[in-house]
């Protein structure tokens, strides 16, 4: 890579630096233990095989590591996951808070598709007034994503909700991100989070073309003037305003994605 971009090695650590905000050994050291820490968690293997394939030179060393990371032992930690602030590795793009807003040139396919959700609990973190990501990010921290990544979801993934108002509690924001588990989840919950129980419900999944890293901004708004547009009723349903609409993070090789509520007509 270094050949490729004719840059030295000293002018690339430099770069890296300062644009991720880590040197490149500490990126991908905690980026090593973070999968590591979702290995122990999912799956049934040894520490000592999980050490030696992710690279690490000993098991002592590999414990040491995560213990420094994350205040607790590996082997701890497998018999008995909490939750756990993981890195998460975003482009260097995405470091970017906000971004400049550009309309999209080309028109772009919108799927949608029904799904069921069961009633379920989600353990939230709130702001204050935060209505949408940006703001979001501005209030909490965008590091609180690592975090809801080492609890296990019952769909794979965190997810970020647009509360209605009796969710909502006073001075407590709109937009505010969680994870959902099943409903006798009781697992440890992370200090400053909320738990809410959501009952079982229809969604209208909305999911966009895949795209460019650069181009998230234009994606989500995409998806979105979709969504206002369309009509549930041709399809024989009607909006459900008392359940939270979703957004996954946006991902660019699956495309954006939004969840809302509906009720059959």
């Amino acid at each position: 890579m270094l050949q490729l971009s004719l840059f030295s090695p000293w002018y690339a650590y430099r770069l890296f630096k300062e644009y991720t905000n880590f040197t490149p050994a500490d990126y991908i050291r905690r980026l090593k233990l973070s999968r590591s820490a979702l290995c122990l968690r999912d799956l049934e293997c040894k520490v000592i095989d999980v050490a030696f394939n992710l690279g690490f030179q000993s098991v002592d060393g590999y414990q040491r590591a995560f213990l420094r990371e994350f205040g607790c032992n590996p082997s701890e930690y497998a018999k008995s996951p909490i939750p756990l602030p993981l890195f998460i590795p975003y482009g260097v793009i995405y470091n970017e808070i906000r971004k400049e807003y550009k309309k999209m040139e080309q028109v772009k396919n919108i799927f949608i598709q029904l799904i069921h959700k069961p009633e379920r609990k989600v353990l939230v973190k709130r702001g204050t007034k935060a209505e949408d990501y940006f703001a979001y990010c501005e209030e909490v921290g965008c590091d609180v994503w690592g975090l809801l990544t080492s609890i296990k979801s019952i769909s794979g993934e965190p997810v970020c909700l647009w509360l209605p108002e009796h969710y909502r509690q006073e001075g407590t924001s709109l937009y505010v991100q969680g994870v959902e588990v099943s409903k006798d989840y009781n697992g440890e919950i992370p200090e400053g989070f909320d738990v809410m129980i959501l009952p079982e419900a229809d969604y209208l999944m909305f999911q966009g073309e895949p795209f460019l890293e650069e181009n998230y901004c234009q994606a989500i708004e995409h998806v979105q003037e979709a969504i206002n547009k369309y009509n549930p009723e041709t399809i024989g349903y009607i909006w459900d305003t008392s359940n939270p609409r979703i957004q996954i993070e946006p991902i660019g090789k699956r495309g954006y994605i939004e969840m809302i509520a509906v009720n059959k007509k």
